[in-house]
Order: structure tokens, then sequence, then C-alpha cells
């Protein structure tokens, strides 16, 4: 009965949706309506940190649940979870980022962060990266680096510029015009690439050489996915406005963008109300989140999640794996033919294993378990992948 609402009354983003339906999830592992159960090696694209009805999320949602849901649109009334919640992030990121605007998705925080370039300098120039993936909201389609997911879409935002990730030669593009860059820390729909050779800290120099802001997209690698809490960490460069999402909500609905009180206030004058949301800062999510950012701090998650690295790339040694790029738990399996990748996945799903494609790269697969997967439960998906593999090597 589900499945035929589905098709008829629910809109589709792809002409042929996996469409398992689902009965319930615990854990590594989702469960259809057949009780037979998948071993998830996705998290709801890194966004289920915790894993699947987390009793520490749970049990902050039902807690708020029971004093208020909506009282007020964003940033009028003070909640006691969105205001503890801001106050975490900033003892958590680095000194120059002190406020917080709360909202309720990555891409929606994308479109905030630009907002506040151009209004703090006064700018109208944005730079990307071409292949980058930001969100689909117009904003974060206007920065999006893959023409053909936004020709359909045009006229987008106006004054938008791309570098290739990576290119000091490109670097001389960002100029008095600019009022920011913003880049993927990791780019995730490329392939999970990594900044290499000092590239993130050369972009932010050259941004304060023109008076331009640095804006790091910390939606896929942030809270502790990457062995840190937020990717850029790993790089030793410190942005001016950072933009998260996923991983922080523990299966919840959130989105933010920080930077310093400075930058941050210039969207409360000329105009008031520079930005504004109804649901932003929702205080069953802000209480979901809080949750979940003190379980992966106050825990060994973190650099457990470098250790499950390791195992993953001991494990996953097979011919038809090219090379297995990303940090932590953010990872992807590069192979040589985009067949094999599919063939992967659908089999997977049928031996009871999740994994997923990425958005630019047809010969990647998705591993992004919840940080909270154990060593047998990867050592169990592991064994699932190689084995398809030589199923796949023989039929090829």
């Amino acid at each position: 009965m589900n499945k035929k609402l589905f098709f008829r009354y629910q809109a589709q983003t792809t002409p042929n949706p996996i469409g398992m339906e689902i009965s319930h999830a615990e854990g590594s592992y989702i469960f259809d309506i057949n009780n037979k159960k998948y071993l998830d090696f996705v998290a709801g694209i890194s966004a289920c940190s915790l894993g699947h009805k987390n009793h520490v999320v749970l049990e902050a949602i039902k807690i708020q649940l029971d004093k208020y849901l909506h009282v007020m649109v964003y940033g009028e009334y003070i909640q006691k979870p969105s205001a503890e919640l801001t106050q975490l992030i900033a003892k958590l990121t680095p000194p120059n980022i002190v406020k917080t605007y709360l909202t309720n998705s990555g891409t929606e925080a994308i479109d905030g962060a630009l907002k506040l370039a151009r209004r703090y300098t006064g700018r109208s120039e944005i730079i990307a990266a071409n292949r980058a993936y930001h969100g689909n909201t117009f904003g974060a389609l206007s920065v999006m680096g893959f023409e053909e997911r936004k020709s359909s879409f045009r006229p987008l935002l106006p004054d938008i510029r791309f570098i290739n990730y990576n290119s000091e030669k490109n670097l001389s593009k960002i100029t008095s015009k600019t009022a920011a860059v913003i880049l993927e820390t990791i780019q995730g729909g490329a392939g999970f690439i990594e900044p290499k050779n000092n590239f993130l800290n050369m972009v932010k120099k050259r941004c304060d050489e023109v008076g331009a802001l640095l804006i790091l997209d910390e939606i896929q690698p942030g809270f502790g996915r990457t062995g840190k809490l937020f990717g850029f960490e790993n790089y030793n460069c410190c942005p001016d406005i950072i933009v998260f999402g996923k991983g922080l909500g523990g299966g919840m609905p959130i989105g933010g963008f920080s930077s310093s009180a400075e930058i941050m206030n210039s969207l409360s004058f000329e105009p008031k109300l520079g930005h504004i949301t109804t649901f932003g800062g929702h205080p069953v999510i802000a209480a979901a989140a809080l949750a979940t950012l003190k379980e992966i701090t106050n825990s060994n998650l973190i650099k457990e999640s470098l250790k499950k690295e390791m195992l993953i790339r001991e494990k996953l040694k097979h011919k038809l794996i090219q090379e297995i790029r990303g940090k932590g738990l953010m990872l992807c399996l590069i192979f040589k033919k985009s067949d094999i990748a599919n063939k992967l996945i659908i089999k997977a799903q049928a031996k009871g294993l999740i994994l997923f494609w990425l958005l630019y790269e047809p010969k990647a697969v998705r591993i992004t378990p919840p940080l909270t997967i154990s060593m047998k439960e990867i050592n169990e998906g592991c064994n699932i992948i190689l084995n398809i593999l030589d199923q796949v090597n023989i039929e090829c």
C-alpha cells in the first residue's frame, strides 16, 4: 500500500528510486517491512552520526517535547536548547568563531552564508570551485561547479566565478571585487577530494590580502567524521565563516553558519531582519543536536573514526578497487569503470549492505557509516563488498 502512495503522491527525484520500504532502524541497521536487516554504510548521507534511534538523542527529544515545540520565529525568543547549542559550538570552534545562525538544512545555511559575505563586504562577487556541491536552493545551486545539474534552472545568481580546487594558479582570480570564496573542506560530490599542498591556507592568505572572506562548507566532513571535529582542523586552516549541517542533528534536520560577532551582526541592521527563518533553531531539533554534539565530543568517537578508517583500508584491498579516497569515515571506493560501482551498490543491497553513489563521480562508491559503527560491523560490511567484487571480477 505505501509503495503505491510513494510512487503516486510523493515527488520523485530520479526515474528509478531505490524504493525500499522501511519498517524501523536501530544502531547500524535499517530494517525493511519484511524485517530484513541492512547494515548501513551510508548513514543517511553522513547525517546519522550516532546511528539510528540513539538513546541519548531520543531522550533529549522526549524531554524537550514535554516542554514546548515551536513558539516564535528564529531569534526573537530565548529558547534554552538553541542558546546552549550555539554556546557549545562557539567553545568548540576557533576563537574568531563566536556566533551561529541556526537553519533547517545545510543548503539553507549556504544561502545564509553567501548573503552574509555580500552584506559584510559590500561586494557581490562569489568565487566557488569547479565540481563543487553545496546544495540545491538557488544560492547553493549558483555556486555548484557542475553545469549539467544546474543548466536547466538558469538564470541563477550573478557574479559567480569558478576556480579549480587545489589550483594555486587560480588564486589570482580572487581580487578586491571578491566578497567571498566558498569551498568544501573536502570536495564531496567530486569524489572526496582532499586539499593538497596547503591549498586552503593559500586561499585564506589571498582572501586576507584582498579583503575577501573564506567560507568553508563542513556539511559533509563536519562533526567528527574525519578524525577531527571539523574537517578544516586537519589542514590547519581557520575560515571566516563555517557552514554545517547533516551530522550535527543526530538524524534530525539542521544546518547553520558561524562567524565572528562583527561579521554576523551585519545581518541585524541595514536592513533589520537581514536573514530570517521560521523554524531555524527549532527547540526539539536544537535539543537533539546539542545531545549529539555532546556525545561526539565527550566520547572517543572522533579518535575511533581514524582507527575505523584504517580497518576499512586494510580490509578493502581488491584488484578492482583502484583507490580509497577521503579521511576517517568519509571514504569512497574508486573503480576503473562506473559499471563496477553500480553493480556493487545494487548487489550489496540484495545482500543486506547499504552503499550509495556520489553525485559527480560515477566510478565512486560512498562509505560513510555512523561514527558509532563497531569494528565487527565494519568487518561484516567489508566482507560483503569483497565477496561481491570477487563475483563481479569473474563476470568481467
